[in-house]
C-alpha cells in the first residue's frame, strides 16, 4: 500500500496548483478515498455529521438568470413567487428544527441582493434563531460591505453565496452577474468577521477540468470557507440546466473527496442532489469526507431526504449529529479553531 505523505495534514494552505488538484483528481479510487479519510480524521471525529436545516424565507422572482435555478423570474418552472415571511413564522419553522436535533438554522431569500429595509427583518430573524441557541446562516444574494456588517452586528454566524463552477463555465450558467461580483461578496463577508459558507454545483454539463477549477478557486481563497456544499444538480424543468448529463456518482465523491484534501479543516457539506443518490453512494461520499448535511423534505425549493431516512442512514453508518458546540469549527481536542 502506498504511504500516505505527512504533508497531507499539513494546515490548510491556498497555494495549490491546477495541476496538484488534477493528479489528485486522477488518483485510482481507493488510493484517493485513503487519502480523503485520512485528512478528515486528523481533523475530525469521522463518525459525526453536522446537521442544518435550510428554509426559504422568500421565494421566487429573482431578476438573476442562474442556468440551475428555479427561483429565477426568466424561468418558466411553475414557481409562484412569494413574499419575505413573517419573522414568527420563521421562528416557528426554526424551534421544531431545533427540537428534531438540527444545530443550525440556515435562511434563503432569492434577490439579486437584499434591500437595507428587508435587512430590518432578516436580522430579526437572525436575532430570534441565535436566542434558541442555534446557529445562523443566511443566503440573499450580493452584499455590500455595510450589508454585511449589519448582519454580523445581529449576529449572523455563516453567510452563503457560492462560486457555482469554476471561472471559465461560468458565463455559460449565468450572466447577470460575474465571478467577480462573487468574490466581492465573500470579501465583504469577511471584512465583516463572519465565517463563509461557499461551493458549488456539478452535473452542468462542466469538464473535469472545470470541476478542478471550482476547487482551485475555493481552496485559493486568503481563508477557506468554513463550510464547504457541494452540490449535485438538480434538474428542474424550465431551467437551461434541465438537460444536463447527470454526473458519474464515482466523479462525485472523488469532488468530495478533494474538496477534502484541499480544504482539511473545512465542513464539507453533502448538500442538493441527495434525494436521487442512494444510500451507499451517500456512505461514500461520508467516507470520503462529508461531514455536513440538511436535514427536511425539501431546500429552497427541490426535494430532500426526510429527516427520518437521514436519521436510519446515520444508525446504520454509527453516525451521530454533530453537537452543537462543536459547530462547523470540528476540530479535534487540542487542535487550533479556524
Amino acid at each position: 500500500m502506498n504511504a500516505i505523505p505527512q504533508e497531507i495534514h499539513a494546515a490548510p494552505r491556498s497555494d495549490w496548483t491546477r495541476a496538484e488538484i488534477a493528479d489528485l483528481f486522477a488518483l485510482p479510487f481507493a488510493d484517493l478515498i485513503v487519502r480523503a479519510q485520512s485528512v478528515h480524521r486528523a481533523h475530525f471525529d469521522p463518525n459525526q455529521v453536522q446537521v442544518s436545516q435550510l428554509l426559504s424565507v422568500k421565494t421566487g422572482g429573482c431578476p438573476e438568470d442562474c442556468g440551475y435555478c428555479s427561483q429565477s423570474a426568466r424561468h418558466d418552472t411553475g414557481l409562484k413567487a412569494s413574499k419575505l415571511m413573517e419573522v414568527e413564522a420563521v421562528l416557528a419553522e426554526a424551534r421544531a428544527a431545533r427540537d428534531s436535533g438540527v444545530s443550525r438554522f440556515c435562511m434563503g431569500a432569492a434577490w439579486r441582493g437584499p434591500k437595507d429595509k428587508d435587512l430590518d427583518t432578516v436580522c430579526a430573524m437572525i436575532e430570534g434563531v441565535k436566542a434558541l441557541g442555534m446557529e445562523t446562516c443566511v443566503t440573499l444574494g450580493m452584499l455590500t460591505g455595510p450589508q454585511a456588517q449589519r448582519l454580523k452586528d445581529a449576529g449572523l454566524d455563516y453567510y452563503n453565496h457560492n462560486l457555482d463552477t469554476s471561472p471559465e463555465y461560468y458565463p455559460q450558467i449565468v450572466s447577470t452577474r460575474t465571478y467577480q461580483d462573487r468574490l466581492d461578496t465573500l470579501e465583504a463577508v469577511r471584512t465583516a468577521g463572519m465565517n463563509v459558507c461557499c461551493g458549488g454545483i456539478v452535473g452542468m454539463g462542466e469538464s473535469a477540468g472545470d470541476r478542478v477549477g471550482l476547487i482551485h478557486a475555493l481552496a485559493t481563497l486568503p481563508v477557506h470557507p468554513e463550510s464547504v456544499p457541494i452540490n449535485a444538480l438538480v434538474q428542474i424543468e424550465g431551467t437551461p440546466a434541465s438537460n444536463a448529463a447527470p454526473l458519474d456518482t464515482l466523479d462525485f465523491v472523488r469532488m468530495i473527496a478533494v474538496a477534502r484534501i484541499t480544504m482539511p479543516k473545512s465542513m464539507v457539506r453533502l448538500s442538493a442532489g441527495r434525494e436521487e443518490m442512494s444510500d451507499e453512494a451517500q456512505a461514500l461520499c461520508f467516507l470520503a469526507g462529508a461531514n455536513s448535511i440538511f436535514y427536511g423534505p425539501k431546500l429552497l425549493t427541490t426535494p430532500n431526504p426526510l429527516a427520518d431516512t437521514d436519521k436510519a442512514l446515520f444508525t446504520r453508518l454509527g453516525i451521530a449529529p454533530m453537537p452543537l458546540e462543536s459547530g462547523d469549527s470540528g476540530p479535534k481536542s487540542g487542535e487550533a479553531g479556524y
